[in-house]
């Protein structure tokens, strides 16, 4: 498949058992949408799997990383190489991520799909699923040049596409979670929002990794100038993700993708993950009807692409780490949601009498 034909084959969730769920939410034995935002969630999973009775069965979370030409510009706290000895904590069952999935049941696949690491030897540390599919070792300085070719932009999009859509079907996935790793990553995120969703280059970029009141000058400065020089066009994702996106940012929107096309519910992370949202909005704007978003990070344009988006966030803990952390942690919500819908009896069904609640 190419790409166009996966954009062009997402289609709608199913808006009559949509309104089915919401009428059945209204009889179930609480008072009246008791369960706020939960009772959103359990209706909008019957929508996507086209059902009364979802059932969440299998989760995953897809952690892609990459490193990012910028970072040659001071825009992180930590050093490059960090990018690979982060991978290495993955790959070995160590990291934050590691953890949080283990305790959610949560099968979870690395991918690098564009760092400067040397894999060599590394089959003997697994403890995760990891795959090497690199467009080429990291993108190029987006203040210089385009930070990939067009053609590296869909190759980096298919990648995800490809990996999800493999586990999706081989572990039978029916909820997955997007997550990131890659040195600098948050100026090419912010970058991407900014141009997308065309809010202030300043209200759009944070801290990240905790740099310096002086590097976020910096990091805002080589924002403008990136976007200055390339002029991309937030209309055209293909064209935003190429001049000044990542080799992760393409491959978490393939995630998003092949979660769509498949007909299951995506749960988008943080700031990086949630740039790779727009880009998916951008190239269908279905897609954000399959779209959970786990948490707000303190990240300063989150709130901002999650607006523009207008997806609600389920958990707000001030997080910033990435890796899916935020996304996994709001799983067992999804999960409690469709538990809710499927197990609660109804009033008819209970014979409590709906006057007295």
């Amino acid at each position: 498949m190419e790409l166009k034909d996966i954009v062009y084959n997402i289609t709608p969730i199913n808006d009559d058992v949509l309104e089915k769920a919401k009428e059945k939410t209204s009889r179930l034995i609480m008072p009246y949408r008791a369960l706020g935002y939960v009772n959103d969630i359990a209706e909008k999973l019957c929508a996507i799997y086209s059902t009364l009775e979802p059932k969440i069965e299998n989760k995953g979370v897809f952690v892609m990383a990459a490193d990012h030409g910028v970072a040659e510009e001071n825009v992180s706290a930590y050093p490059q190489e960090v990018t690979c000895e982060m991978i290495k904590a993955f790959i070995e069952g160590v990291a934050t991520i590691n953890a949080l999935a283990r305790l959610n049941n949560c099968f979870t696949i690395v991918a690098d799909v564009g760092s400067l690491c040397d894999w060599k030897n590394i089959s003997n540390l697994q403890k995760s699923t990891f795959i090497v599919n690199k467009v080429k070792n990291g993108t190029n300085n987006f203040t210089k040049q385009y930070a990939m070719t067009r053609k590296e932009a869909i190759q980096s999009i298919m990648i995800g596409f490809d990996i999800a859509n493999k586990y999706i079907h081989s572990e039978k996935l029916n909820l997955i979670a997007t997550g990131d790793m890659g040195i600098s990553n948050t100026t090419a995120a912010s970058a991407i929002g900014a141009c997308i969703t065309k809010n202030e280059v300043e209200l759009m970029t944070g801290q990240g990794t905790l740099i310096t009141d002086e590097m976020l000058k910096n990091k805002v400065l080589i924002i403008k100038k990136a976007i200055n020089l390339h002029k991309p066009d937030p209309d055209d994702a293909i064209d935003v993700l190429s001049k000044i996106g990542g080799f992760e940012i393409g491959a978490i929107a393939g995630v998003i993708l092949a979660a769509c096309y498949n007909k299951i519910p995506v749960v988008i992370d943080g700031l990086i993950s949630t740039s790779a949202a727009l880009l998916a909005y951008k190239l269908n704007p279905v897609t954000k009807q399959y779209m959970f978003a786990g948490h707000l990070s303190k990240e300063k344009g989150h709130n901002l692409m999650l607006s523009y988006l207008d997806l609600k966030p389920i958990l707000q803990l001030d997080m910033r780490l990435g890796e899916g952390s935020g996304a996994v942690l709001s799983m067992p919500i999804i999960e409690a949601a469709a538990k809710i819908i499927t197990e609660v009896a109804t009033f008819e069904q209970a014979q409590v009498s709906k006057s007295n609640l």
